[in-house]
Parts: C-alpha cells; structure tokens; sequence
C-alpha cells in the first residue's frame, strides 16, 4: 500500500477510535487491534502530528503514581474524518469501475 495512503488511513483510525471516548496510547492500540496493525513506534508519531494539526488536544491524569496522558479529539479532528468519508466514497467509484472491467476482461 502506498506509504502516504496508509498513512491517512492511520491517521483517521487513530482519530476514530476517540470518537466514544478519550484515550491513551496503549488503549487505542488495543481499540485498533483486529483492524490496523500498529505498534507504539508508529502511533506515537501520529498522535504528535494530528496534536499539531489540532485535530487532538491532550492532557495527564494520575493512573498509579504516574502520569498517563489522554487524547481527546477536537472538532478539527472529526472534520477530518468526515472529509475522508467523502473522499472514500471517491475511492469506491474507481475500485467498483477496476472490478466490473476486471471481470469483463475475464
């Protein structure tokens, strides 16, 4: 898959495993397990991003003597995703058009 395809994708996976409920690192890579494969070297860096994109904002809170940082979408972020739906939707035009010539070529 193309690096800057997937990467998106990423991104909007992160994104709405916040939708129901805040979260931190390790939740959300249990949330996307069975979905996306992602390691904590891979999310840490788009959660940086899209916290500088402001689709997210953050904040601590005390979990057993530490701090556990929380990720908390904003509406940037769920514009973000609304704006993939729309350009999925794009995507699905041009994979139904590859399948239906596929199969006439059959």
């Amino acid at each position: 898959m193309d690096v800057q395809l997937k990467r998106g994708i990423l991104d909007v996976c992160v994104l709405a495993s916040l939708l129901k409920e805040d979260s931190y690192g390790y939740k959300i890579i249990q949330t996307l397990d069975g979905v996306v494969d992602i390691s904590e070297s891979t999310l840490y860096p788009i959660l940086r991003r899209l916290e500088n994109n402001r689709c997210l904002t953050s904040y601590s809170v005390e979990h057993n003597g530490r701090l556990r940082k929380f990720y908390h979408i904003t509406e940037e972020g769920k514009e973000k995703i609304k704006d993939y739906l729309v350009d999925f939707m794009d995507v699905m035009k041009i994979y139904e058009f590859i399948v239906k010539e596929a199969k006439k070529s059959e």
